[in-house]
């Protein structure tokens, strides 16, 4: 419970411009940028923090702080335990 979805994404941001936004509030586990089959992205991601308190603070602390000249959204994912999967609630599979 410490991946952020972030959102609204430069198209040029890579994996290293979240690693190196996200690491001063904590330890970055992984940041990945998500791309379509032509590799361009999708203007989305993910950012595992190594910890609930950690992915908080970045969140907290990016509100509003553009990342190559946008500005993103930053949500605290949450997942049903034992799920396995990124539905939403109430989501029917």
């Amino acid at each position: 419970m410490n991946t952020l979805y972030v959102g609204n994404m430069a198209h040029e941001t890579t994996e290293a411009d979240l690693k190196a936004a996200f690491s001063s509030f904590g330890e970055v586990v992984s940041a990945k940028v998500m791309s379509d089959r032509r590799g361009r992205t999708k203007q989305f991601g993910f950012v595992e923090m190594a910890d609930e308190a950690s992915a908080r603070l970045a969140m907290d602390g990016l509100r509003g702080t553009p990342v190559n000249g946008r500005i993103m959204d930053i949500v605290l994912e949450k997942r049903a335990k034992g799920s396995g999967g990124r539905g939403r609630p109430g989501q029917q599979r």
